[in-house]
């Protein structure tokens, strides 16, 4: 379908805001996809925005309708994934498990299919199908050397399901491999690995001049300890002052033994 030229421009203009914002302002990405969507909601393209700028905050009934009428629209099968992981999302996994049987799949580019397998193991984790999922994840494109946009997701599901399953040495084979193909570090297989080696990260920049291992108080516990803190201090005058009196008093008692050691001498002298 095609637009008069303003109003193409200003559903462009609105697209491109989707597409910028989705991954750090999926709301407001959103709020962008709704008024390209009054301006031109029979353009496949712009229900293909909306469905995903719905998906990114959750709300995947909507997406889901907007993947719909964008597939009508174009009669394509690209979609298909994403609308069954929006099943998923309505906590419907066992229609998504159906939806990874139907024949669309068979038409998925190799990356449509990665997707597919993705989306049915996560449905049957869902189902509480851990062994399930980790079947569903064993696949050529698991086993392959070769690095390829889905391998690094692959890799982490396929780990992630292990580590669910108990296996954790298997676990952390593979979240090694998934590091191995995650040059981006779109994934957090680095930490996840870390952790189960029993390696803890502490904030160096967060740290101040405490000794290592301090806990550092704020709020009420902290001012106790300053007014403790206080007190102490005052407790430490109020003996050092005690002290110096005390040595006062002795210089006091040897002067009067000296005065008194002298007198004696003088009486004697006399006699």
């Amino acid at each position: 379908m095609s637009l008069p030229k303003t109003l193409a421009e200003d559903v462009a203009r609105n697209l491109v805001m989707v597409a910028k914002l989705i991954d750090e302002d999926p709301e407001q990405a959103y709020a962008y996809s709704r008024i390209a969507l009054r301006l031109a909601s029979r353009v496949a393209a712009v229900r293909e925005a909306a469905g995903f700028a719905a998906y990114a905050t959750q709300k995947y009934a909507e997406a889901l309708a907007e993947f719909r009428a964008a597939r009508r629209m174009t009669g394509g099968v690209d979609l298909w994934p994403v609308m069954a992981d929006c099943e998923r999302g309505l906590g419907r996994p066992e229609r998504a498990m159906a939806m990874a049987g139907e024949p669309e799949v068979q038409k998925l580019d190799k990356a449509g299919q990665v997707e597919m397998r993705l989306v049915a193991a996560g449905a049957r984790r869902d189902m509480g199908q851990i062994e399930a999922a980790i079947v569903t994840l064993q696949s050529p494109e698991l086993a392959s050397n070769s690095v390829q946009p889905w391998t690094a997701r692959l890799r982490y599901a396929y780990a992630d399901a292990l580590l669910s399953a108990g296996r954790e040495d298997e676990a952390r084979e593979w979240f090694g491999k998934t590091i191995e193909a995650d040059k981006d570090g779109a994934t957090d297989a680095s930490d996840r690995l870390a952790e189960l080696d029993g390696v803890e990260f502490v904030d160096a920049m967060g740290e101040d001049e405490d000794e290592p291992g301090t806990p550092v108080e704020t709020g009420a516990d902290a001012d106790a300890d300053a007014e403790a803190g206080v007190a102490v201090d005052v407790d430490v005058d109020d003996d050092i002052e005690a002290d110096v009196e005390a040595d006062v008093d002795v210089d006091d008692d040897i002067n009067d033994d000296i005065e008194a050691e002298a007198d004696d001498k003088n009486s004697h002298d006399k006699g």
